[in-house]
């Protein structure tokens, strides 16, 4: 048996090792392992990322498709933690524009969403503060110029201490929706995220406007001059005006078939609640919500479903 494994990659790659390094100790199927239960330490993980996204180098989750339903899964537990970590942004410097664009993305929800929370607290907000002041600036100025290595530097920093902040708040409904998207039509994970980002955060903003009207503030949408409504509606101007200056397309621009994904939206509201993400959201959806908010960001990124509004009065 190996003494460890050395995890070179994206969060795909990391996560891969984090499942391998936990069935070489301890066998079964990685679907024993689907949240909630309980994950044991496995082999030693050492990660080395080389996109500036995922924060898998330093989080207790890994996520795993199951083949034979098409259901990307959550394991979590303190036995996915890497044993270290090597952060090193010069890997980062070759990542194209949409891979670019999407990890940045990506890192910008899991900050968001750990800060908004249900399971927050002190030590997870603040490294999620630290991820949103950087990502909005630099994440733009990257994507203008790919080899602007201080934006590359920033990126990479922020990314770290946004797997540190939601590993220790959890992700909320954003993560919950995006899965089983990625797992259904193989859409790259930080994208799905992105698809969903503007339209989720409307939903989500009734549930803690003064924490959404902080995260504006953090990412620069806002001032101190805007009261809480005022900072919100900055924060959803400022997510719908990134995604599109980063050419984030809807699932319908992507090519996701529309009676295909039609045909599944209601497996996927499932999926989605069943992970457990979306009980940590400021606002709980319902599946009949979750199903309209699937129907509303298909063909329009900025379609909203306001809070008990169903999935027959959305469509």
């Amino acid at each position: 048996r190996p003494d460890c494994l050395v995890a070179v990659g994206g969060g795909s790659s990391i996560d891969t090792a984090k499942a391998i390094a936990l069935l070489a100790v301890h066998g079964g199927r990685m679907r024993d392992y689907k949240a909630p239960a309980a994950v044991p330490a496995g082999l030693p993980v050492v990660a080395i990322p080389t996109t500036a996204g995922t924060g898998s180098e330093v989080t207790r989750a890994t996520i795993i498709t199951d083949t034979e339903t098409s259901e990307k899964m959550l394991v979590m537990g303190s036995g996915c933690v890497p044993r270290a970590a090597l952060v090193d942004y010069t890997l980062t410097l070759s990542m194209p524009f949409r891979l670019t664009a999407d990890s940045g993305l990506d890192s910008l929800c899991h900050a968001m969403e750990a800060y908004v929370s249900k399971r927050r607290n002190g030590f997870s907000d603040a490294h999620a503060l630290v991820a949103m002041r950087t990502i909005p600036a630099n994440l733009r100025a990257v994507c203008a110029d790919l080899s602007d290595e201080s934006a590359r530097q920033a990126l990479m920093e922020a990314a770290t201490h946004a797997g540190i902040a939601f590993s220790n708040a959890s992700v909320t409904l954003i993560h919950g929706l995006s899965r089983p998207i990625g797992a259904h039509f193989h859409v790259p994970h930080g994208l799905s995220n992105a698809m969903l980002l503007p339209a989720v955060t409307e939903f989500s903003l009734p549930g803690e406007p003064a924490r959404y009207a902080e995260c504006a503030r953090a990412m620069g949408f806002a001032d101190e001059s805007h009261d809480v409504p005022s900072a919100g509606a900055k924060l959803l101007s400022g997510l719908r005006d990134l995604c599109e200056e980063l050419a984030v397309p809807t699932p319908a621009e992507w090519g996701i078939d529309e009676a295909a994904y039609a045909g599944l939206v209601e497996t996927m509201a499932d999926q989605a609640l069943a992970s457990g993400s979306p009980n940590n959201n400021p606002v709980v959806p319902t599946r009949e919500e979750c199903v309209a908010l699937y129907r509303g960001v298909y063909a329009a990124a900025s379609a909203a479903v306001a809070p008990g509004v169903g999935a027959g009065a959305a469509a």
